[in-house]
């Protein structure tokens, strides 16, 4: 548990990895190719996914993972791990957090940040000052991290995807930075990439394989269905997780599983009450309005919602919705 200065102020339950259930589908050749990015160096990894992919479960996987198994000739990781939420778009709240989980992590006597932290109380302190202060506390540690900002698509900051492109670009070789999020961060990427020292995982990759349905529907939900069902089932969600258990949930005492299976579709009152808890309620009020107003279409172009909404900025709030 963090208890250094300010640990009266943080949420202790913010830096713990999600427990696992005991009885997930194993995912190892998603784990596999996040050690690979470790392995190779890279400065982050990238998760992003819709809702409902697993992306959270994952990263705990891994996590477990890196922490249990190291690779030859190299020291296990210590991971550090924070739930973001939007109370986390101040900078000093997100790094006082920050510095929090990385303490939480490690294995030494010795605080990493203390300085850092003092730095931040200090008014109209730059992001960066902060930054390097820490930067440099991290290289002069031995043992090797692994920070995991979970939810991170719950921060609209600015000056927070500043400082981590401050910390990407300046990253100490013993750390390595995770991103899960449901949509892509302001962040170089297309350079992270280009330099090949950038992992991700996207809805493609995390999607259920018909093993990995096959597994879930009949091992974990209990279920007996045939090859034939769970290939169909498979298809109508396209290996959505959250579409898959919301299926085997509501197929429960369900006499005519093959029936319940063709008729399965996003219209179904579980799946619509996930995505308007999950996803529609999650959005700023100005955007529930507009998808709301422009439901209506089957083509949706920015002329056609400005009429239709009476707004001016449909484009951006379409370009916007498309990134994320």
């Amino acid at each position: 548990m963090y208890n250094g200065p300010m640990a009266e102020t943080i949420l202790q339950t913010k830096l713990f990895v999600p427990q696992l259930r005991p009885n997930l589908v194993p995912r190892l050749r998603l784990i596999e190719q996040l050690n690979e990015g470790l392995t190779l160096g890279h400065r982050l990894t990238l998760i992003s996914a819709p809702a409902g992919f697993g992306k959270t479960t994952l990263a705990a996987a891994w996590a477990a993972d890196v922490r249990l198994n190291s690779t030859e000739g190299q020291p296990v990781y210590d991971v550090a791990w924070l739930s973001l939420d939007e109370d986390d778009n101040d900078p000093t709240r997100f790094l006082t957090y920050v510095i929090a989980s990385l303490n939480q992590a490690k294995d030494s006597a010795v605080p990493l940040g203390e300085s850092a932290l003092g730095l931040l109380r200090a008014p109209q302190v730059m992001a960066e000052i902060v930054l390097t202060s820490l930067i440099n506390d991290i290289a002069a540690a031995s043992n090797r991290l692994v920070l995991i900002l979970d939810d991170y698509h719950t921060l609209d900051s600015p000056a927070i995807d500043r400082a981590l492109t401050f910390l990407l670009e300046n990253l100490p070789p013993q750390m390595h930075l995770a991103i899960v999020t449901r949509a892509d961060p302001a962040l170089p990427l297309a350079g992270l990439r280009a330099g090949g020292s950038l992992s991700e995982l996207r809805a493609v990759d995390l999607r259920f394989t018909s093993a990995e349905a096959a597994e879930f529907l009949n091992r974990v939900m209990g279920l007996n269905l045939s090859t034939a069902d769970i290939t169909t089932l498979e298809s109508r969600t396209e290996g959505w997780i959250a579409g898959l258990q919301l299926a085997a949930i509501s197929m429960k005492g369900y006499s005519d599983t093959a029936g319940f299976i063709r008729s399965f579709a996003g219209s179904h009152h579980f799946v619509l009450d996930y995505l308007v808890e999950g996803v529609l309620e999650q959005q700023p009020e100005s955007i529930q309005s507009f998808l709301l107003q422009t439901a209506i279409l089957s083509q949706m172009t920015a002329s056609l919602c400005d009429v239709l909404t009476g707004r001016n900025d449909s484009r951006s709030t379409l370009e916007r919705l498309e990134r994320t």
